[in-house]
């Protein structure tokens, strides 16, 4: 790891973290939930939050793909996204979702605003994020694509969206390696 100049599990949980939170909304598959333990790990993520019946660590398939980042990464179960989303708002969050909808605004014009916390919210893999969920979102945000699919894998959509918020407010609020 040293070679690598990888941060350790305890000097990680001290980095100084992003303003950025994922809302997982009734993700189904257990990979996926990995996945974004894993990408949120990368970027140095404030927190994931579990909701409804998307999975929570311990379980194989997580572990699998998270690759221990189930350690690093801060998170919490809300019964319901509702309540999440109250949660993070009261704590001064905008709520974005990522989504296809009437409404959304393509991903490249979305341009946050420094110093304020973002609540991602990713949906189910068959529904999408709960039409619930959307009336209680300050945005939508959709990722354009090109090809014959109009969707993609929840997991990859996190780790764009997270790459494009952190490329726009990167310059503005840089994060220290080590407090």
């Amino acid at each position: 790891m040293e070679e690598l100049n990888r941060l350790s599990v305890p000097d990680f949980k001290n980095t100084q973290k992003f303003p950025l939170t994922l809302v997982l909304d009734n993700v189904r598959s257990l990979h996926n939930v990995g996945s974004a333990f894993r990408t949120a790990d990368a970027f140095a993520i404030e927190k994931i939050w579990l909701c409804g019946i998307t999975g929570r660590p311990p379980q194989r398939e997580i572990t699998k793909t998270a690759l221990g980042s189930t350690e690093s990464v801060a998170w919490e179960y809300a019964a319901s996204t509702v309540e999440a989303i109250g949660q993070l708002r009261a704590a001064g969050y905008a709520i974005i979702a990522v989504e296809q909808t009437t409404g959304s605004q393509p991903l490249p014009s979305f341009r946050p605003e420094a110093g304020r916390g973002y609540a991602l919210v990713l949906g189910n893999e068959v529904f999408g994020v709960d039409d619930e969920v959307l009336a209680l979102c300050d945005a939508a945000v959709e990722i354009p694509q090109f090809g014959t699919k109009h969707s993609l894998n929840v997991s990859v959509a996190a780790g764009v969206v997270l790459w494009d918020f952190l490329t726009k407010i990167n310059m503005r609020q840089p994060v220290n390696p080590v407090k």
